[in-house]
């Protein structure tokens, strides 16, 4: 009993395809193509998934998209430029580092960078001027700690 549990959970657990049994191509190695091609491409309904993982409606004219124009003949890059040319770079899981996209690629570390070195003066400009707290106690307060502690 238990085992036939692992074995419905280890089942449930593998990732489906969105992909129907009627989109796929004939050749096998267009159908190899398109199926690489469609984990580039990202559904634009359901953001961070692939086409060959969605089962949203755009998602699958995407797949039908794709074949169509390897099946005409297409190659890889033509592919992704005719779909980046329609849908924009946003269809790209992966992005070139190229353009505007090398703004956002090194935006995260500046702005770290930048946090990092605000933090090293505002510390350096705080022990200059001395503003930190007094680790020393007064006498009086250090008579006053030894009343309270009950010394």
């Amino acid at each position: 009993m238990l085992a036939l549990a692992f074995v419905q959970t280890a089942l449930s657990s593998a990732p489906v395809r969105a992909l129907d049994p009627s989109e796929l191509l004939a050749d096998p190695v267009l159908e190899e193509r398109a199926r690489e091609l469609s984990q580039g491409l990202r559904c634009l309904v359901c953001r961070n998934e692939s086409i060959d993982d969605s089962n949203a409606e755009l998602a699958r004219d995407l797949r039908r998209i794709v074949r169509e124009r390897l099946v005409s003949g297409d190659s890889d890059a033509e592919v992704l430029d005719y779909v980046v040319g329609r849908y924009g770079e946003f269809v790209l899981l992966k992005p070139p580092a190229t353009g505007v996209n090398l703004m956002l690629y090194f935006a995260g570390p500046a702005m770290l960078g930048l946090g990092l070195l605000v933090a090293v003066f505002y510390i350096r400009a705080r022990r200059e001027r001395g503003t930190g707290p007094d680790e020393r106690l007064s006498a009086e307060e250090q008579a006053r700690l030894k009343q309270i502690m009950g010394d």
